[in-house]
């Protein structure tokens, strides 16, 4: 009768003798080579490993380990896998777990990159379908952020296993970047909003997007130019009319660069535009922020009628569905977007702004110039039916700028609101010798 807690045994086809161990149900274990060639030092051998470990390439493996491995091995199925691995986290050793062939086993840039594929995108096809607004640009360059930076940061990984500490290092890896806050948040929107989608669709079992903050936008606000300056501005030639009018219309109605280039024959009615009207995901134009249609008034018939005139002269025909600030190079699409900006800053040179100066400039601004110079004359309420806007908030964000009567105002009212307060005729003759040695 064997005594010991293992069985010693030497195969045909092997020169040493082999130990199978017992488990703790008396069980025996798969067998491990001793190394020996004698059955007296392969006993010898066997103690040592019971006493020491079983030598490993890097650390000795404890015999209860070996049995560890063996119950890992007997596993039947996938069920019997997820009971074993359910444990190890519940026993807090696991934080997650990919199992292969599951949606978590992807290669997590390939999900990335995948998520932000126009054509084969389930994410864009969802809100496609469901008719929300989504841009086949904005997806291009979230596509380039995963390859510029989530690719080389989280490169091998798989979709499963990301964690929101690994979002972490990358948002505190992003803050290294010479870029600003915004344009970092974008970057890493890029990740977040796939990682939020496959959570949502139980492709993950956490969220790791969660309990993040990111980077502050930059406090540096859109330049606006005065009246003044803007009329100047539009009353010298432009090399390209389209991009003039563009600009014009920007001015005069708050409208977005998207919004314009949207614009179709059809949009334009008796002194008014109607905004969204037309919209095309194919063709790179743009539909309203908000997803909703509106009607911009356009008070202006020299306006009106460049619009018009603009739209008759498209090259490509003169049908309800020719876009009004077409393209020279296909009925297909609009007047690229980057003219309006480039013509716009080309103008301000023009009437005597440097090219640093003008380059502080952005398309964009003309919306903040509609919105500043028209709350102090319209009721908000009116207001945002022009721009768009759906909160006061917002409609104030865009209107934060001083502009050209400010200072006057504020004195003007500050007089009637405060008039005899304070005894000026005394303190004029107080400051006076100040002001006079000034």
């Amino acid at each position: 009768m064997n005594a010991y807690p293992f069985s010693i045994f030497k195969r045909a086809d092997r020169s040493c003798y082999s130990v199978s161990f017992k488990d703790a149900n008396g069980k025996y274990l798969r067998p491990v080579s001793t190394g020996k060639k004698t059955e007296t030092e392969a006993i010898q051998a066997a103690f040592l490993m019971l006493r020491d470990g079983i030598p490993q390439k890097k650390n000795a493996l404890q015999v209860n380990g070996l049995s560890l491995k063996d119950t890992a091995r007997k596993l039947k199925d996938s069920d019997e896998a997820d009971i074993l691995l359910g444990e190890l986290k519940r026993l807090g050793w696991l934080k997650s777990f990919v199992k292969k062939e599951t949606p978590g086993a992807e290669e997590f840039i390939s999900f990335l990159k995948r998520f932000w594929d126009w054509d084969t995108s389930p994410y864009i096809e969802e809100k496609l379908r469901n008719n929300h607004g989504i841009h086949r640009r904005h997806c291009k360059q979230q596509k380039q952020a995963v390859t510029l930076h989530w690719q080389p940061f989280f490169e091998g990984r798989f979709l499963g296993e990301i964690t929101a500490s690994d979002i972490g290092n990358f948002i505190r890896h992003m803050g290294t970047k010479k870029i600003s806050g915004e344009r970092k948040n974008v970057i890493i929107k890029a990740g977040l909003k796939a990682l939020r989608w496959a959570y949502s669709k139980d492709m993950i079992e956490r969220d790791p997007t969660r309990g993040h903050i990111l980077f502050s936008k930059d406090e540096t606000k859109r330049l606006i130019l005065s009246p003044k300056v803007a009329a100047e501005l539009f009353r010298i030639p432009w090399e390209y009319e389209r991009a003039k009018i563009g600009n014009m219309l920007a001015a005069i109605t708050g409208m977005r660069l998207g919004e314009i280039q949207a614009l179709r024959y059809r949009d334009l009615g008796q002194g008014c535009i109607f905004v969204g009207s037309s919209w095309n995901y194919e063709d790179g134009t743009k539909r309203t922020k908000n997803n909703e249609a509106r009607t911009v008034y356009l008070p202006f018939p020299i306006l009106m009628d460049g619009l018009y005139k603009l739209a008759n002269s498209n090259p490509w025909g003169k049908s309800p569905d020719r876009y009004v600030f077409w393209s020279d190079y296909t009925a297909e699409k609009p007047f690229h977007g980057d003219k309006f900006l480039d013509q716009f800053r080309v103008a301000l040179t023009k009437i005597g702004f440097s090219e640093t100066e003008a380059k502080n400039y952005v398309f964009h601004g003309w919306r903040h110039f509609y919105t500043s110079y028209m709350i102090r004359h319209l009721d908000k309420k009116l207001l945002k039916t022009q721009t768009g806007h759906k909160t006061d908030s917002m409609l104030n964000l865009y209107a934060d700028h001083e502009i050209i009567g400010d200072k006057e105002l504020i004195q003007n009212k500050s007089r009637e609101v405060f008039a005899g307060i304070l005894p000026e005729p005394v303190l004029l003759l107080e400051y006076k010798p100040i002001l006079e040695a000034a």
